[in-house]
């Protein structure tokens, strides 16, 4: 994926991540829950390659769900 789409994948988890942050419970396992309803596979791969390539722009909450993402069910996708 391009950089720019890659940025904007980034911003997006983060928006998610913050609006979980806010509330009670588990903020990265809502996070990752939300990813994995709502975003598409490439959309998900696109997210855990750039977390594997070292996550530069991702706040923690979506470090943790990106992270449980990838280890729900070996992919992540």
């Amino acid at each position: 994926m391009s950089a720019a789409v890659t940025a904007k994948l980034v911003r997006m988890a983060n928006q998610v991540a913050t609006a979980f942050d806010g509330q009670r419970g588990d903020a990265a396992g809502e996070t990752a829950a939300h990813l994995k309803a709502f975003w598409s596979r490439p959309m998900r791969e696109a997210i855990l390659s750039h977390l594997a390539a070292g996550g530069e722009g991702l706040n923690p909450t979506v470090r943790a769900a990106v992270a449980a993402l990838g280890r729900s069910d070996g992919s992540g996708a």
